[in-house]
């Protein structure tokens, strides 16, 4: 395996595995990191530090841009850019699989056309942040192996293109933290599933609900070690965890008040103010009342004395002369009522103009508002957490210091107020009604800005719920454990992007779909799409049988790829897969449904289960 990167991710992915699934690795970093521990956590620095140490003595001692040194089971190559030199130095040509998560869209692209030509075989997975760009990329490059596997020399081998974004790894969990106080979530085939904590009173019985993922420690610390967490637990286990809190997947939904659109026509009560509204409609009310007084003085017909009136208003008229007093009277008043409404029309037109030229461009936040998110940063993770959170109708609140942030035209779009200021000076969080805030999410590339802001929001909202984006987890742990001391009764969370992301990456370089991970106190829950072919431990068992605690477990199957052949020879089972329809899933599959070859299903499994699954033998490590 060949992993490619300049930031932590790409430390903590041949981390991964190495020490979950056994594999060989190649890590190619930039020079400038040789002196420069990256900030990943236990067993994975210690594993990068004795790489990083041996190649900086290679480097040292070499005379060219990249260097390699063999260590233990992996090796590092150091070059600026993954070049064609480079990659074949790092043994792209004989690798099986190759990882490249550079922070940078056009370095992974340039790099996988490289590889792709290097290696026709190769399993490639990329980090790319553009979507639609990295579609288009992952068919290019698809059809290039296709077309080598055409030849003759690459039938069998399987060379197919992943991407991911890291940001969308863990928007979702980001996202549902703020909402549910949970980062336990996975999005599957449009599904926002989560995995909720139940915590029974003293003597009661922990439900098992759906599906329990995990037994909670039993003193619901999250702590690692022999009274750790219990994944993916039997029923005889959930039924004797008296008292211990258990981890149950259930569905993710917003029940809250319907929020207005988020894109359409203006509104026209948006176009003018409530106090212009109130002097317009006494301006109608004056002219009514002067056409009625006009009609009883001088009874004329209505429609007439109404006629007269708005020329008197207007000036239009010619002078009463030789009319009654009471005519000549009214037509004075008329001429002073509309003096009086030429200004009430000028802030109208005004006002109209304005609403027209802030309609496209950043929203204040409105008077009043409170249960809201307050997001800090519009990067790459903020952004996506903003779509998550809109995509379930959840009001917020974005803070952006930046004036060009990319985030900043998602904004505008789905019509979200931001305040424009350094998240550090007084008096942005107010304007962002912090203190009738529901949650704070800190997601900044700066972590001590999000702590800051996080200790300043404590201060005016002891109980405010405060999720917080770490990029060293081992800080992540202190802050988390701190917080929560010095605030008990407020729900405080911690997460590293690249602790979430990284399991996803190591199973696509492993050939399989991981559509999402959930961490367990300080361990990791993964959700996959496997066939169920070539798999002796699936294939031709049941669902109870091929449930094994503590490493994997059956939850879903997916119809798209049983089809309707599989419909039509199980007819009992049609109903189940005519409300599936919708979701492309099954869930809650009876203990006795026999998998098939031909089956693809979703199940949760830990690192070390998933990589028996897919026939490694990982590494024995403690924790793992």
């Amino acid at each position: 395996m060949v992993v490619c990167g300049d930031d932590g991710l790409a430390h903590r992915l041949a981390a991964e595995l190495r020490g979950v699934y056994g594999e060989q690795v190649t890590l190619v970093v930039p020079p400038s990191e040789r002196g420069v521990l990256p900030p990943v956590v236990g067993r994975a620095r210690a594993t990068t530090a004795a790489l990083i140490d041996r190649v900086s003595a290679a480097v040292n001692r070499g005379n060219g841009a990249a260097a390699a040194e063999p260590v233990g089971n992996g090796h590092v190559v150091e070059a600026a850019e993954p070049v064609e030199s480079v990659l074949a130095d790092a043994g792209v040509e004989r690798a099986a699989a190759l990882a490249l998560v550079y922070d940078d869209d056009e370095t992974n692209i340039r790099a996988a056309l490289t590889a792709r030509r290097l290696n026709p075989r190769l399993r490639l997975v990329l980090r790319l942040y553009n979507r639609r760009l990295g579609q288009h990329i992952e068919e290019l490059l698809d059809q290039a192996a296709a077309l080598a596997a055409g030849d003759g020399d690459g039938s069998g081998f399987d060379a197919s293109t992943t991407v991911l974004s890291d940001a969308d790894t863990a928007a979702p969990a980001l996202a549902a933290t703020a909402v549910a106080g949970t980062s336990k979530v996975v999005q599957t085939d449009g599904l926002l599933l989560r995995a909720v904590e139940r915590t029974p009173r003293p003597g009661q019985v922990a439900r098992p609900g759906l599906a329990t993922l995990a037994l909670l420690s039993p003193d619901g610390a999250e702590t690692g070690g022999e009274h750790g967490p219990e994944l993916l637990p039997d029923a005889a286990a959930v039924r004797a965890a008296t008292g211990r809190g258990s981890v149950v997947l259930e569905q993710v939904s917003y029940a809250g008040p319907e929020l207005p659109p988020a894109r359409g026509a203006v509104a026209f009560a948006s176009l003018f103010s409530r106090r212009l509204r109130w002097s317009m409609a006494g301006m109608v009310g004056c002219v009514v009342a002067l056409a009625v007084a006009l009609w009883l003085v001088t009874g004329m017909h209505p429609l007439s004395a109404f006629y007269l009136t708005l020329l008197d208003l207007f000036a239009i008229d010619d002078p009463a002369i030789g009319a009654s007093v009471g005519r000549q009277v009214l037509q004075l008043l008329s001429g002073l009522v509309g003096l009086l409404l030429l200004p009430v029309l000028l802030a109208a037109v005004l006002e109209a103009l304005g609403t027209f030229r802030t309609a496209s461009a950043l929203r204040k936040p409105p008077r009043g508002l409170g249960g809201h998110v307050v997001l800090l940063g519009l990067g790459k993770i903020g952004t996506r957490v903003l779509t998550r959170l809109r995509e379930l109708h959840i009001p917020v609140v974005c803070v952006e210091s930046d004036p060009d942030a990319r985030g900043l035209a998602t904004a505008r779009r789905l019509r979200v107020p931001v305040v424009l200021g350094d998240v550090t000076q007084e008096g942005v969080l107010e304007a962002a009604k912090i203190h009738r805030a529901h949650a704070l999410l800190a997601v900044t590339s700066a972590d001590t800005t999000n702590l800051e802001a996080a200790l300043y929001a404590r201060s005016v909202r002891p109980d405010l719920r405060v999720v917080l984006r770490l990029y060293d987890d081992d800080f992540a742990t202190a802050v988390y454990r701190t917080l929560r001391a010095a605030h008990p009764r407020a729900s405080t969370r911690s997460r590293s992007v690249s602790h979430l992301a990284a399991p996803a990456f190591a199973g696509a370089m492993m050939g399989r779909q991981i559509l999402g991970a959930i961490p367990v106190e300080r361990r990791v829950l993964l959700f996959a799409a496997v066939d169920v072919g070539g798999h002796a431990q699936l294939e031709g068992k049941t669902v109870a049988e091929a449930f094994r605690a503590g490493a994997w477990r059956v939850l879903a199957l997916d119809t798209a790829a049983v089809g309707d052949r599989r419909r039509q020879e199980e007819p009992a089972a049609e109903e189940a897969y005519e409300d599936a329809r919708r979701s492309g899933l099954v869930w809650d599959l009876p203990d006795n449904y026999v998998l098939r070859g031909s089956d693809r299903v979703v199940l949760a499994a830990t690192r070390r289960g998933l990589a028996e699954l897919l026939g490694r033998r990982p590494r024995e490590r403690a924790g793992a």
